[in-house]
């Protein structure tokens, strides 16, 4: 069976603007370092809206972002 292809996010405000537009993080890792990685698995328009957020075109709704910045790093904090 072929394993789905995962896109590995660190920036926090990148993967809260990522569900924020619908993407659900599929998995979360910490690194050997400590660093907590947010995983999604690829599909259309993700690399499409990873692109938009670096070029300060993606459209997010500002409370959403609010509220999901938070849940992610409560996810970050937990892990500790």
């Amino acid at each position: 069976m072929k394993q789905p292809i995962t896109i590995r996010v660190r920036d926090l405000g990148l993967a809260a603007s990522l569900v924020s537009v619908g993407y659900e993080v599929s998995e979360t890792y910490k690194d050997e370092s400590g660093r907590t990685y947010f995983v999604f698995l690829e599909e259309d328009g993700l690399k499409r809206d990873i692109d938009s957020y670096w070029s300060d075109t993606l459209v997010v709704r500002a409370r959403k972002l609010s509220d999901n910045t938070k849940i992610l790093k409560g996810v970050i904090y937990a892990e500790k």
